[in-house]
């Protein structure tokens, strides 16, 4: 089991990194990002503590962790430069925070984050098809949470991005230990976005894929 989006003390997460790993650990997962949230004042602080933290992380742990980042709240210009900050720092994963309802997100950030090339759109809210087209053109993640307060839109997300053919991916977007669920609460919210069990496990196998390509990096 894979989870690609989460938060530590290094943002606005509750939990040193080390205890992130643990506790998805102990749910029985295999890999996870720690995708901190950044902007212009802190991305070379988070980048730099999140690679040391994993360069340090033993391999025999059990479970894998991928250094991430979660570009946040940021003007829409200023996407591609710290998207290619990021991928020069060697960042795995990089992440978009998207146009939720649940907060004031600067309208274009969906656009913007697709069109700087982010690997997963987060909690996109509701999403324009156009938006779902490039995603989907780009190859690019459009995310269903278990987060509470973005997941209200999932099934729009889901809707979406079955017509369009673009890929999809399962977080749980965590910053409390409360947030670490179980896989099968993955499971559970993903079919109430209306997603058969048969999707889900083609989104596991493309994420799987995705994974292993991120790590022959």
């Amino acid at each position: 089991m894979y989870n690609l989006h989460s938060h530590s003390l290094l943002s606005d997460g509750a939990l040193l990194p080390s205890e992130v790993a643990v506790r998805y650990l102990s749910q029985g997962y295999k890999v996870i990002a720690i995708t901190d949230h950044a902007d212009y004042s802190n991305i070379e602080f988070v980048t730099d503590a999140i690679l040391k933290f994993v360069k340090q992380w033993p391999a025999n742990s059990g479970i894998k962790v991928l250094p991430g980042v979660e570009l946040t709240h940021i003007p829409p210009e200023q996407f591609s430069p710290l998207v290619k900050f990021a991928k020069d720092k060697g960042m795995k994963i990089i992440i978009g925070h998207g146009e939720t309802l649940a907060e004031p997100v600067v309208k274009g950030t969906n656009r913007a984050a697709l069109e700087a090339g982010v690997d997963i759109l987060a909690h996109p809210g509701l999403i324009s098809k156009e938006d779902v087209e490039l995603a989907a053109k780009k190859n690019i993640f459009l995310e269903i949470t278990t987060r509470k307060g973005h997941k209200g839109t999932n099934p729009h997300v889901a809707e979406e991005a079955l017509k369009a053919g673009a890929r999809l991916v399962i977080n749980t977007d965590s910053h409390m230990p409360e947030d670490i669920v179980k896989p099968e609460e993955l499971i559970s919210v993903a079919l109430s976005a209306g997603l058969t069990s048969s999707k889900i496990d083609s989104i596991y196998s493309d994420v799987e894929k995705f994974i292993k390509e991120r790590e022959a990096r």
